[in-house]
């Protein structure tokens, strides 16, 4: 007779590697359970004290008298979200996938800086990058209609890229013939001493920036920069309706933030089983 029929599933089951891999890729890179949430705000914390250890280095009085203090604190925060980009990379099936994804290659900037001030002094100032992983504060407080709006805009830029860098193209060569006319028309005598400078100017004007460091003098070149510069307000609108089109045409689309337990990427469909990046299946 054999005597496991009567013990409980729970108490004969055992926990493989995969079970553990699940539960830690549950609290890493979900935020539906308790520890999720709990292990994401304790994150998002720590990147804010240690983006704001790096602004307080950078102001001299401070660092005179704390500087140690502010060091060591970047120290012990490298150390932690190393240690957190490790668990990262052995929760996911498929390491090298997250890895290349953005937030995996913004984790990874995060270190690096910290170790690159040992040989190089001054590069810790580039933990500012830190702050970029703030934007996991939407999936944490579950505002998935921002994480949506953001993903709509982002697709829609990448679908209207072609349309915008031709348009930039043009306004390119405007810039260039505008450089170019206004040294033969201004000369090196009013401060044009070259095309580059002309093109300068041109940036400057087109931009409505306005510096006020190059100037032109003669009346045909006032002329040009009025054109310039109501050329330069007519400009913003193009990118835009562009762009305006692009997202109407992401309307349709609709996601959730759960994240791929292979990949550790999100933006999958709402009624998605399988991963759209790496073909996975979701939980």
């Amino acid at each position: 007779m054999d005597k496991r029929k009567d013990v409980p599933r729970a108490m004969t089951t055992d926990v493989t590697p995969a079970d553990w891999r699940g539960r830690l890729h549950e609290v890493i890179f979900e935020a539906d359970t308790r520890a999720g949430k709990v292990f994401d705000i304790a994150l998002l914390a720590c990147i804010g004290l240690s983006v704001l250890a790096v602004c307080l280095e950078s102001v001299r009085a401070i660092r005179i008298q704390y500087g140690a203090e502010l060091r060591w604190a970047e120290w012990v925060f490298t150390t932690l979200f190393a240690v957190e980009y490790i668990l990262r990379l052995v929760s996911v099936r498929r390491p090298w996938r997250y890895a290349v994804s953005f937030y995996g290659i913004v984790d990874l900037l995060a270190i690096l800086p910290t170790y690159a001030s040992v040989f190089v002094e001054g590069t810790q100032s580039l933990l500012v990058i830190r702050a970029l992983r703030l934007l996991r504060v939407f999936r944490v407080l579950k505002l998935a209609q921002f994480v949506t709006e953001a993903r709509m805009l982002r697709a829609a830029l990448l679908a209207s890229s072609r349309k915008i860098l031709i348009f930039l193209g043009a306004v390119l060569v405007v810039m260039l013939i505008a450089g170019a006319a206004m040294y033969l028309i201004e000369g090196e005598e009013n401060g044009f001493t070259s095309i580059p400078r002309g093109i300068y100017w041109a940036v400057v004007t087109m931009t409505t920036v306005g510096y006020g460091d190059l100037t032109p003098h003669t009346v045909a070149g006032q002329v040009l920069s009025s054109l310039l510069m109501i050329l330069g307000y007519g400009i913003i609108a193009v990118p835009t309706g562009i762009v305006s089109v692009s997202m109407a045409q992401t309307l349709r689309d609709a996601t959730h933030t759960q994240a791929c337990p292979d990949c550790g990427r999100d933006g999958h469909a709402n009624d998605a089983e399988f991963c759209k990046y790496c073909g996975a299946k979701l939980y």
